[in-house]
């Protein structure tokens, strides 16, 4: 009987490994995308007139030689457009300066246009434009927005159709496995991420067996992901710490929130996301912590 139990906890074992096991390339590591640090949705301050995700936030980050991390969805109209959150108010304004209701795939492109970006005069980017500005100059995480109602994946397509007339460095990430999978099955020369979180702790009222298995990365026989990035508050997770230690998967950590969190999170990352502050000049650390 012990024998048949220790059987069956070893094929269990063996089945998690495999389900967690990462893409085991190291391009990641060759790349170039591990030589800076990201500033996350531009460097802003959403107190100025610098925001989130605007093009002066951008034109800072690449001024100051940081790789930039940004957030990509589509306008009603299928118009690929810069914005983190997929409801407006947080950070959109109309002309009598009031948070906009709805999402931002309730809009088309030009009554997204309509809107500013908090206090300032800024508006909400075209990805386009945004390529065009970084120019290949600093190396880019583009995170895909995809909801999990999306069943077509407009926006990786989207996305994809402009980073493949792109020349600069960049790589790909979303919290949605089937985004990173759309990139495995018809791009899977570019590197991928799979973003995830302590779910359980985050967002406990939502928590669901999709969200448990987002979180153990449970979906990564799926995907394949080239890095793993994990709230920076959470490096112990266990499938996050064996996809570093055990299959040398690249280790992205977001967000980075003062040189202190930055100096802890160098034991248990490779890359760096990070807002609020600005990073020191510095050799990174690398420690043996989970």
């Amino acid at each position: 009987m012990l024998c048949i139990v220790l059987i069956i906890l070893l094929i269990l074992m063996l089945t998690y490994l495999a389900a967690i096991m990462p893409n085991l390339r190291q391009d990641m590591k060759t790349s170039g995308l591990l030589d800076v640090r990201y500033a996350h949705r531009g460097l802003f301050s959403n107190e100025t007139d610098v925001p989130e995700n605007s093009m002066r936030a951008f034109r800072k980050a690449k001024d100051a030689g940081y790789g930039i991390e940004t957030d990509v969805q589509l306008s009603k109209d299928g118009t690929a457009v810069l914005f983190h959150d997929f409801t407006l108010a947080r950070i959109a304004r109309n002309d009598r300066n009031e948070p906009v209701a709805g999402k931002v795939s309730d809009y088309t492109l030009e009554e997204l246009e309509s809107f500013h970006l908090l206090n300032s005069e800024e508006k909400i980017p075209l990805f386009q434009d945004f390529l065009d500005l970084i120019d290949g100059s600093v190396p880019l995480i583009i995170e895909l927005k995809i909801e999990n109602s999306d069943t077509k994946l407009e926006v990786c397509s989207a996305a994809d159709q402009m980073l493949r007339q792109y020349k600069g460095l960049y790589c790909i990430e979303s919290f949605n496995p089937r985004g990173v999978q759309w990139y495995r099955l018809n791009h899977p020369e570019v590197i991928r991420g799979q973003l995830s979180d302590l779910f359980h702790k985050e967002d406990p009222d939502h928590y669901s067996i999709l969200m448990f298995a987002c979180e153990n990365m449970l979906f990564n026989f799926l995907t394949r992901p080239d890095f793993i990035a994990y709230d920076v508050n959470y490096p112990c997770n266990a499938s996050r710490a064996l996809c570093r230690h055990l299959y040398h998967n690249t280790a992205v950590c977001w967000t980075v929130k003062s040189e202190e969190q930055l100096a802890e999170a160098q034991k248990h990352f490779d890359a760096f996301i990070f807002d609020s502050f600005v990073p020191k000049a510095g050799p990174k650390t690398k420690g043996n912590q989970c």
